[in-house]
């Protein structure tokens, strides 16, 4: 591999793998093992690769490795005549965290209108200073945003699951 290619994977690796600990609550090793799979595609990387790029015991990534199948966040292919396991990413990890996005997205939604309804009815009801009333301005723009963040992402959801994206 060219060395500033690698070295440029390996500063991505390490600064996806910052990430995902945060985000997947993983440990470091695991979430630098997830990050070089992520990165590497789906053309795969064996465990011998990872021993010797993350620079980890064989021990630490086979713990790992294991650790993240049982997630589910991973899978494994072979080759015809390899006796290698190639690790990839698994597309259903994608989807679940998409799905979480969207349910997400519509708690914060439906907090935001409900906030906005009450802050409404106070400039209606209970608020006859205008100076004193609530703009809902904010809360309109984003409920706005957050219907078209999650149309987009839903469009995404259905590509990834019909199989659309060669991940």
């Amino acid at each position: 591999m060219n060395e500033n290619i690698c070295k440029e994977k390996m500063a991505l690796v390490e600064k996806l793998g910052v990430h995902l600990e945060n985000r997947e609550q993983l440990a470091p090793v695991a979430a630098r093992i997830l990050s070089y799979i992520i990165l590497t595609g789906k053309k795969g990387t064996t465990f011998d690769d990872m021993v010797t790029i993350l620079c980890a015991s064989k021990s630490t990534i086979s713990t790992h490795l294991n650790h993240l199948q049982d997630l589910k966040k991973i899978q494994y292919f072979t080759k015809t005549g390899d006796r290698k396991k190639y690790f990839v990413i698994n597309k259903d990890t994608i989807i679940q965290h998409v799905d979480k996005m969207i349910n997400d997205w519509k708690e914060v939604r439906e907090l935001h209108l409900e906030i906005k309804n009450y802050k409404d009815h106070q400039n209606h009801q209970k608020i006859e200073n205008k100076e004193e009333k609530f703009d809902l301005n904010f809360h309109n723009d984003y409920i706005k945003f957050i219907d078209g963040a999650s149309a987009s992402i839903e469009e995404l959801r259905i590509k990834l699951r019909d199989n659309q994206f060669d991940i």
